[in-house]
């Protein structure tokens, strides 16, 4: 339900503002519709609603690890239904190291990925799987409709499916306290983890492709654990730094040419 309406007060600050600064803000082609559909429902909706019930059974760390497979589904996908994204050898490779220094980082205990996680690890890997397959098919179907657009309209879509997840499930709105923490917290996720956030994910889908973008995935748990440190007091252990390192060089064998690109134009300017 929180997600649900998280996604509600999303919509309402990025549809309006499509509608009073974007030309081209209404879906007019099948594939606007599809493109829509296909943002709401899978990359949006399915994916949340899928991750947030799975994290009920079992550990943010274990939770952590089985949505950092999205990653490594995405060039599957792509093999299949894409013509122009395919991953080198050495790409490969990258995205293994940096799994694995996402497995060291978030260090889930054995118990808890081994003994009675079943039902949440199931869910939460089908929800890699709709984040993985939903960003392929996003650009299998290549709509006209400006990222920005598609977003805006996708997203009281995907709150339309968290919400009927959020009924199916049992939850209700009359157990809601309206704490100002619950408010603050539910404006700063919808806004910024949600309208902006969602924005740039989907522009970035658009620019670079389904390979590139879903990466992001191996940033999260760096970005978590420093503002764990920084905000809750939580520590940082030397296994923790070992594990940004190894995502850093899993990251680096992914990019090598574009990193060696930039050393080489440095190299030249200096």
């Amino acid at each position: 339900m929180f997600v649900a309406l998280r996604f509600d007060l999303a919509a309402l600050v990025l549809l309006p503002y499509v509608i009073l600064t974007q030309d081209d803000w209404r879906p007019r082609t099948w594939h606007d519709f599809i493109g829509i559909f296909v943002t709401g429902v899978m990359a949006l909706g399915g994916s949340n609603a899928l991750l947030f019930i799975g994290q009920q059974f079992t550990t943010s760390a274990v939770a952590a690890i089985i949505y950092s497979f999205a990653p490594i589904l995405t060039p599957i996908f792509a093999l299949i239904l894409l013509s122009d994204e395919r991953l080198s050898i050495r790409g490969a490779v990258g995205l293994f190291v940096g799994l694995l220094g996402v497995g060291i980082v978030v260090a889930p205990s054995p118990t808890a990925l081994l003994l009675n996680q079943n039902t949440g690890q199931v869910i939460l890997l089908c929800g890699a799987i709709n984040v993985s397959l939903g960003s392929v098919l996003i650009q299998r179907v290549d709509a006209p409709l400006p990222s920005t657009t598609e977003t805006a309209w996708g997203l009281p879509l995907g709150a339309a499916v968290l919400h009927l997840t959020s009924i199916l499930t049992g939850e209700s709105i009359k157990t809601v306290e309206w704490s100002p923490t619950a408010l603050l917290t539910l404006i700063y996720v919808g806004i910024f983890a949600g309208a902006v956030a969602y924005t740039a994910y989907f522009a970035l889908l658009s620019e670079t492709g389904a390979i590139q973008t879903n990466l992001i995935n191996y940033a999260i748990p760096i970005v978590t654990t420093f503002f764990g440190w920084l905000l809750l007091g939580e520590s940082i252990t030397l296994t923790t730094y070992a594990g940004f390192l190894i995502i850093f060089a899993g990251f680096g064998l992914i990019k090598y040419r574009a990193i060696r690109s930039i050393f080489s134009s440095s190299r030249q300017l200096s």
